[in-house]
């Protein structure tokens, strides 16, 4: 058993993660950054937690766009194909449950 304190972790680098748990296949990790990631699809479905702070998740469908406005504790689900972009308002921490390996 290990209990993990988002409010703790920090990295040097956005997007620095620490490893959780792999289950099944399955990768559990929490980033820390401060900046943008970049536009991308992932190759199967992502779940985003925000641990802390606020994230602007941006998510692009044919030729809409849409912001939502993530806030801790906001859960938000990327399906496979969804391309988004996560913007955080200053530091954020995130939890991320994806396949492992996954791009």
């Amino acid at each position: 058993m290990t209990v993990f304190r988002a409010k703790d972790f920090s990295a040097e680098r956005a997007w620095d993660s620490l490893d959780i748990a792999q289950m099944n296949g399955i990768s559990v990790r929490m980033h820390w950054t401060d900046q943008p990631y970049s536009w991308h699809v992932n190759d199967g479905q992502e779940v985003f937690a925000i641990l802390d702070g606020q994230v602007q998740m941006h998510v692009r469908r044919a030729d809409q766009k849409e912001v939502f406005d993530l806030q801790t504790g906001d859960v938000f689900f990327a399906d496979v194909g969804c391309e988004h972009l996560a913007y955080p308002q200053g530091e954020a921490r995130i939890l991320v449950v994806e396949h492992v390996g996954s791009k």
